[in-house]
């Protein structure tokens, strides 16, 4: 198992920054594909975000591309999400998750939410025009 803990949401103005971080536990944090999604009222859970446990990032969903930045710390066993120019269509929770594909079923699944078995409780990004 894996426990997935999100931090560093908030309400911000919008062209603000913000990071989100995931902290897991329970599993070898170096093995573990990364993901970030997110959710905004009403509407369905869409990728935002995935990193590799080689530490390749995955193309962003193009909502975010050039805004956003994900990274990990392996010796930290986090998962980071840089958020810049911030919009108040950004505004959703924002999930973390986890999953342990192969590099080649990673490379076609990153953006779908079943190529990760593990998810984060969501934390909360409000942002204001």
């Amino acid at each position: 198992q894996v426990q997935l803990v999100e931090s560093g949401g908030g309400l911000v103005q919008a062209g603000d920054s913000l990071r989100l971080s995931c902290a897991a536990s329970g599993r070898t944090f170096s093995n573990l594909n990364m993901g970030w999604f997110r959710q905004a009222p009403g509407k369905e859970r869409e990728f935002v975000s995935a990193i590799a446990r080689s530490g390749g990032v995955m193309p962003y969903a193009d909502s975010v591309k050039g805004r956003f930045t994900i990274s990990r710390d392996n010796a930290k066993n986090t998962v980071y999400l840089q958020m810049t120019s911030l919009k108040p269509e950004d505004t959703a929770v924002y999930y973390c998750a986890a999953g342990a594909l192969g590099p080649l079923t990673l490379a076609s699944m990153y953006g779908m939410p079943r190529a990760y078995e593990y998810w984060g409780q969501g934390t909360q990004v409000t942002v204001s025009s």
